[in-house]
């Protein structure tokens, strides 16, 4: 009964009916009839739309995949980077360096002299040992699916490549000016943090979207955390994260939904 009880209290009726039902085989009583009886007449006001549909929770044992749903850009970006990590590890009979030179590894000088401009591209898809690998995926996991369902998954592909490649030459040109000494450089994760900036772009678009101030804080935390920890590591390239926030913040601004389009809110189930 307790269980009927908590079904009621969540205005899912018919299942809330079902169950009482059930119970009444094995123990009828007059109580569990009118039980039955007004959850019957509860579902049929629901169905009549006099009593509004149960809110949505979310199962716990489907969250994880609640998270990739009306998110197949999310679900195509980590496949293609793990099948290019997967392709990294079959070519490992070289050394590191010689490894991700010749798959298209960043490397400023290469595309300044031998205008090799498609490593601009292809470093966002290299990745340096599979720690590196994780913890990008693991951002694009948590951060990319309700972006991706808030603003389209075209316009979600657009902020992912465009940031990546704004990331890319933003260390180009430093290095060109000579206020970096950048060699190699490779990862996914000037994409990421254009997805952050692209949350803030999006956020800052759409001010009236419920709990937007609270997510912008959440993010501007992100960055500190992001800034702090790349100011602490060396072997961490602080310009591309900057330069990739910066490229999606902008390209968040432009390519966001008009607050008279088509707007699909940002959801929360399972995220």
């Amino acid at each position: 009964m307790r269980r009927v009880a908590e079904l009621s209290a969540r205005q899912r009726y018919t299942r809330a009916r079902k169950l009482a039902t059930a119970l009444e085989l094995f123990h009828p009583s007059s109580e569990l009839r009118q039980q039955i009886q007004l959850l019957r007449t509860l579902e049929s006001r629901q169905a009549a739309g006099l009593i509004p549909p149960p809110a949505f929770r979310p199962d716990p044992l489907k969250g994880r995949y609640w998270r990739f749903q009306h998110a197949p850009a999310v679900v195509a970006l980590i496949l293609v980077n793990v099948g290019a990590f997967i392709f990294e590890i079959s070519h490992r009979h070289w050394t590191e360096w010689i490894m991700l030179h010749r798959l298209g590894a960043l490397e400023p000088a290469t595309v300044v002299m031998n205008h090799e401009y498609w490593r601009l591209f292809t470093a966002l898809f290299l990745h340096a040992g599979k720690v590196h690998l994780f913890f990008n995926l693991f951002a694009l996991y948590v951060l990319g699916p309700p972006l991706e369902r808030a603003i389209g998954s075209t316009r979600f592909c657009a902020c992912y490549l465009i940031s990546g490649l704004g990331s890319s030459a933003g260390v180009v040109a430093l290095w060109m000016v000579r206020l970096t000494d950048t060699t190699q450089l490779v990862g996914a994760s000037g994409c990421i943090m254009g997805i952050v900036g692209a949350w803030a772009g999006f956020l800052v678009r759409h001010r009236h979207v419920p709990l937007a101030k609270q997510r912008l804080w959440n993010i501007a935390m992100i960055v500190a955390i992001q800034v702090a920890f790349d100011l602490s590591t060396p072997q961490v390239s602080t310009s591309a994260h900057l330069f990739g926030l910066v490229t999606g913040f902008i390209v968040g601004l432009v390519i966001a939904p008009g607050s008279g389009g088509s707007l699909r809110q940002p959801s929360d189930h399972g995220d």
